[in-house]
């Protein structure tokens, strides 16, 4: 069994900066020291989109300085608060496509992690995702490439509509064209970001888990057409097992006080 920790949406600011009374930049390294403590055997650390909030280079900055002592692989990607220019003057190194989009892969045993890059940043909508053909078609050969492997897919934006009417609004543009390319791929995961809450779905009969963020979280208010509502609920990352039988996706909310563990009898 292979682990993969799982961040999204940290939303990093300036320093002395908060979003609604919260320091992302606390939350972030409180939930990377809970990850690494208790999870040191992972694999891999994937950092799922919304890596900062402005995308002002101040904030890449802090976040290059956070993840140089990580003693894990990273995988960087980008949502839709993030630039690819700014992010690619903090890390010059990141994996990318000759079109410059932010793609790559890692193999991990019998898996393959194909970490896309749904940021819209050339449209007037550019909080909304888009997957454009030359990002699909890169998609497609590492699918092709992957062979017998296993295929867990990450992206910003989930490739389903979740309910929250204002995110499903500046969701993935093109989710038809994501779904149809994966179901024709042995995959057998998406994992997700983008929402700030803990949902669960299926896209094209592909499991879809989406995760919370280490810093404010989307209010249980389905049907509100506002994408900014936010609550200071729990911080959370995921862990994802990668074992013969299949996927496990777990959520650990890493600002709860820790309780006395006890035996049920």
């Amino acid at each position: 069994m292979q682990k993969v920790i799982v961040f999204t949406d940290i939303h990093l600011v300036s320093e002395g900066k908060t979003i609604i009374g919260i320091d992302p930049f606390a939350r972030f390294m409180q939930g990377l020291a809970h990850a690494l403590d208790n999870h040191p055997d992972a694999a891999r650390v994937v950092l799922c989109g919304d890596l900062t909030h402005n995308a002002a280079q101040p904030e890449y900055a802090r976040l290059r300085a956070a993840l140089d002592n990580c003693p894990l692989p990273v995988s960087l990607m980008l949502g839709n608060h993030d630039r690819r220019a700014p992010f690619l003057a903090a890390f010059p190194e990141a994996e990318r496509m000759e079109t410059g989009h932010i793609q790559h892969h890692a193999d991990i045993g019998d898996y393959r992690l194909i970490c896309l890059d749904t940021l819209n940043e050339e449209a007037e909508d550019t909080h909304s995702g888009w997957l454009c053909a030359a990002r699909l078609d890169w998609l497609e050969e590492r699918l092709t490439e992957a062979g017998d492997r296993r295929v867990i897919v990450f992206t910003h934006h989930p490739p389903i509509e979740t309910g929250f009417k204002g995110m499903d609004w500046i969701g993935l543009k093109n989710r038809a064209d994501l779904t149809a390319r994966l179901v024709a791929g042995n995959v057998v995961q998406i994992v997700s970001g983008h929402i700030h809450r803990t949902i669960q779905g299926s896209a094209g009969g592909i499991p879809v888990a989406i995760l919370k963020s280490p810093c404010h979280q989307m209010p249980m208010a389905l049907g509100y057409r506002d994408p900014s509502l936010s609550i200071d609920e729990p911080g959370a990352y995921g862990l994802l097992l990668l074992t013969e039988a299949g996927v496990v996706v777990h959520s650990e909310d890493f600002t709860l006080p820790p309780g006395e563990t006890q035996i049920y009898t």
